[in-house]
């Protein structure tokens, strides 16, 4: 309970610090989206891996910190958290939601 408590306030603290460069963001977001597109279709997949389709920016910031600390297991899932700093995570986070409502009707 305190590790999801720990990981929930960490989501929120990012997200806070994150709020800045827009533009600079949506690009980097791009380029790190497509590591997650790679494996996550945005048109809902096959149910073979999770849908991220929307989801939030905050509750895709909570779900990678919690796949990078080992509260969500998945050896594939840490591997990629791991390789991105937090700031990064918060970008990816906030352009694959403002994506999603995109691609949603």
């Amino acid at each position: 309970m305190r590790q999801m408590i720990a990981v929930s306030v960490a989501a929120g603290f990012l997200m806070i610090l994150a709020d800045r460069g827009q533009a600079a963001d949506r690009d980097d977001g791009a380029k790190l989206a497509a590591m997650c597109t790679s494996c996550h279709r945005l048109d809902g997949g096959d149910g073979s891996i999770p849908t991220i389709l929307g989801m939030s920016p905050e509750m895709l910031t909570r779900a990678m910190l919690a796949y990078r600390s080992r509260e969500r297991p998945s050896h594939i899932m840490r591997a990629v958290t791991l390789s991105l700093s937090d700031e990064e995570i918060v970008i990816v986070a906030r352009y694959l939601a403002a994506l999603n409502k995109q691609v949603r009707p």
